[in-house]
């Protein structure tokens, strides 16, 4: 991993809301901090700079590691990965009762490569929505 400054590893933070930008987990109640990603892996030629990093919970950034893309379970076709930076989140996903589900290729192949959706992940989703609720 390259060095980042301060101050680009701050933009990317605030541009993110302090969330992970794949599964949108806060970065306060991850039992890990958030770490940039970057996009497009560097060994893809990915830089260094604001428009091609993440901020990425230490789940989903294990599970994503280099990859750009896989197949999509539902049409068995390759599909790139979603992107944060070229895409928005609610075009590709819906979270509903803890669970995300991907609405588009790379949506449904970035739910199943990232494993959003193992019991845990979706058992603390339903858990920081019930406080979120009660907050209300």
């Amino acid at each position: 991993m390259s060095y980042i400054p301060a101050a680009l590893r701050r933009l990317v933070v605030e541009r993110a809301n302090n969330r992970c930008e794949y599964c949108q987990l806060p970065d306060n109640v991850g039992f890990y901090p958030h770490e940039l990603d970057h996009a497009i892996a560097q060994k893809h030629q990915g830089k260094t700079e604001a428009d091609n990093l993440v901020l990425a919970c230490w789940r989903c950034n294990r599970h994503k590691g280099s990859d750009l893309g896989s197949f999509d379970p539902e049409t068995g076709a390759f599909s790139f990965l979603f992107n944060p930076r070229t895409q928005q989140w609610s075009e590709h996903f819906r979270s509903e009762q803890g669970e995300i589900k991907g609405l588009t290729p790379a949506g449904r192949t970035t739910e199943r490569l990232l494993q959003f959706n193992l019991p845990e992940r979706v058992k603390e989703r339903q858990f920081l929505d019930s406080l979120n609720q009660n907050k209300n």
